[in-house]
């Protein structure tokens, strides 16, 4: 426990910001897993949709640095690359 008054307040700054980008980083996760299930499903316009969905919540997470650019560039070349084996394989 903290016992420096600006050591108490830091904590309760990083307390409020994770609570906060909890939202965010749960949401895209949710978006994702969303997305690979209707992939793994073969519905080719609903796992459109639901990647178009998790490529916006991993977008809006990288923006406000609440997850790495990279990472959110990397999870999103995944999810593209199943949609696309999906779509290659239903023509």
């Amino acid at each position: 426990m903290a016992n420096i008054k600006s050591a108490i307040k830091r904590n309760r700054q990083n307390e409020k910001r994770r609570q906060h980008n909890r939202t965010y980083r749960g949401s895209a996760n949710t978006f994702v897993r969303k997305a690979n299930a209707a992939i793994a499903a073969g519905d080719v316009d609903q796992a459109k949709e639901a990647t178009k969905a998790a490529a916006t919540a991993l977008d809006k997470a990288a923006k406000k640095k609440i997850i790495h650019a990279n990472n959110a560039a990397r999870r999103k070349g995944a999810l593209m690359s199943k949609l696309h084996a999906l779509e290659a394989g239903k023509k």
